[in-house]
């Protein structure tokens, strides 16, 4: 049977064929000349951004991306492929697939219960190895409770982030800064799988094309719904804004609390950890980087 990477191998080489013959469009990330040169003419502006809209609904089944690396995370590959210049398709619609995240999305009722099966039986084990008995009444149902929240948890691997923008892609002639902040996150540190939770704000300065604000929300929950690092996950929220509608520029602040910190180890109680992620103009231009930062302090 061909194995996943084979078959992701075999849907890239396809992507990559045809964006050859179609002349794809342009990776240019960071530094769009119009952030310096303010916005196209109106009489042009409106016909470009439709234009645009169009190419985005069409490509939209084929929306994801991955390193150029490989399956893997982003913390694998270099800056600038964190920055979007050294993205590939995905095949599957999927950002930043895992190894096994294409058998889990396309998996059938049948498939699902027996990998819960597998997870039941795998905490029954752990509860006996910390020397508790998995049969008295209170742990009963606990190996069954826990394996269907832990998907639950990490419902993110199942989600194309195609279906996640569900077209909100809107035309629009705004070239001032978007802003959502105070989004609540809440996601598994991939070190000790226990939570983190915090809130995060994400701001993109427009290209014609305007993303609907519910969407930043639900490509934030996307990712968090996966086993993450903080780090990660601040830079995985900003390339997608970034890949979705190409805007002149992404900046996305995030503050949380890592249980792994409060209740084991070092256990300090009140520790917040802040990260950031600037692309585009956010990253090259300290007057817009300043006001974001302002805004989100208010």
């Amino acid at each position: 049977m061909t194995s996943h990477v084979e078959l992701l191998s075999n849907g890239l080489r396809k992507l990559e064929l045809q964006q050859s013959e179609t002349n794809p469009r342009s990776n240019d990330q960071d530094g769009d000349p119009q952030s310096e040169n303010g916005p196209a003419p109106n009489n042009q502006s409106s016909s470009s951004a439709n234009a645009s809209r169009l190419s985005w609904s069409q490509a939209r089944e084929g929306y994801g991306f991955r390193p150029a690396s490989g399956i893997s995370t982003p913390l694998t590959v270099s800056s600038r492929a964190m920055e979007g210049s050294s993205l590939l398709p995905d095949p599957h619609g999927l950002g930043w697939p895992a190894k096994s995240t294409v058998s889990r999305l396309n998996e059938t009722t049948t498939d699902r219960a027996a990998r819960e099966k597998i997870m039941v039986s795998a905490v029954r084990t752990i509860l006996e190895c910390i020397g508790e008995d998995p049969n008295r009444e209170g742990l009963l149902k606990t190996p069954e409770r826990f394996a269907q929240a832990m998907m639950w948890m990490t419902r993110g691997y199942e989600e194309r982030l195609a279906d996640v923008i569900n077209d909100a892609v809107f035309a629009e002639d705004h070239d001032e800064m978007v802003l959502v902040r105070e989004i609540d996150i809440s996601s598994l540190c991939e070190h000790h799988l226990v939570p983190f939770t915090g809130k995060v704000a994400i701001a993109y300065i427009p290209n014609q094309l305007v993303l609907g604000l519910s969407k930043l929300a639900r490509i934030a929950e996307t990712f968090s719904r996966r086993l993450q690092v903080q780090e990660r996950l601040t830079k995985q929220i900003a390339i997608a804004v970034q890949e979705a509608i190409k805007p002149r520029g992404v900046a996305v602040v995030m503050e949380a609390t890592h249980m792994c910190m409060t209740m084991r180890g070092v256990q300090k109680p009140g520790s917040i950890t802040v990260t950031s992620c600037m692309l585009g103009c956010f990253r090259t231009q300290q007057k817009t980087r300043e006001e974001f930062l302002t805004l989100i302090k208010r």
